[in-house]
């Protein structure tokens, strides 16, 4: 005679996921449902502002501790390789996986900077206030607008997202707007322009002293970020 607790470890998996697929096949809507691109930036940027409004440091705009909570709660929803193969272009399919390696990390360093400078103005009183999305609910790529409100003027902030495949993240990011300039495609003739002088590493070690230069210099947090109308040299 079969030995019931075995039978029911052997069949506890396999029942878990007939039950798995006959729900999967009743409730597709259900099985398969993602957030929408709202409610995604929504749940992620006021995680992030309820997190800067209890640090005084990350309130003053400690550019190292603003750093760190982006990493920990932005990086995971960021395709940083997407974002850094696009600013450098052509180039970065000639790349080694090495340089590839180099140029993301410097590159995440370099924008992650850029939107700390727009955290660093919230206030005790700020919202993150999101806009509705224009687009198809099959969409795979979509906008997502939004303002940081309670200062004297609001901080525009867009984001590109991507669907993934996956539940978490349904959503992650390709691109960065911060008053009005697109991160990537801001950099993207910057850099083309250092890779056709001084090839893939020259570009790389213009990143890597840019971003000790402003680790060295910090960031100035009570000036509100300045609306840019071309590209900058990478700062």
């Amino acid at each position: 005679n079969p030995n019931p607790a075995f039978a029911r470890a052997l069949l506890g998996p396999f029942k878990r996921w007939w039950l798995g697929m006959v729900w999967a096949l009743a409730f597709p809507g259900l099985a398969l449902a993602q957030p929408t691109p709202e409610a995604f930036m929504q749940q992620l940027t006021t995680e992030v502002l309820e997190v800067v409004r209890k640090d005084p440091a990350l309130k003053a705009g400690d550019l190292q501790k603003i750093g760190m909570l982006l990493d920990t709660k932005f990086k995971p929803y960021i395709n940083f390789q997407r974002m850094t193969a696009s600013a450098v272009g052509p180039a970065w399919r000639q790349a080694t996986p090495e340089q590839q390696k180099q140029l993301q990390d410097e590159f995440r360093l370099l924008l992650m900077r850029s939107y700390s400078g727009a955290l660093a103005q919230i206030k005790d009183n700020s919202q993150i206030v999101i806009k509705p999305v224009r687009a198809n609910s099959n969409d795979n790529e979509v906008v997502v607008r939004s303002e940081i409100r309670g200062g004297p003027e609001p901080i525009p902030i867009d984001y590109r997202l991507e669907r993934t495949a996956e539940t978490d993240p349904a959503w992650r990011i390709y691109n960065f707007n911060i008053l009005g300039i697109w991160l990537v495609d801001n950099y993207r003739t910057q850099f083309s322009q250092e890779i056709n002088a001084k090839g893939v590493d020259g570009l790389i070690a213009t990143l890597s002293e840019r971003n000790k230069a402003n680790n060295r210099k910090g960031l100035q947090p009570h000036n509100r970020p300045h609306r840019v109308s071309q590209c900058h040299k990478v700062q």
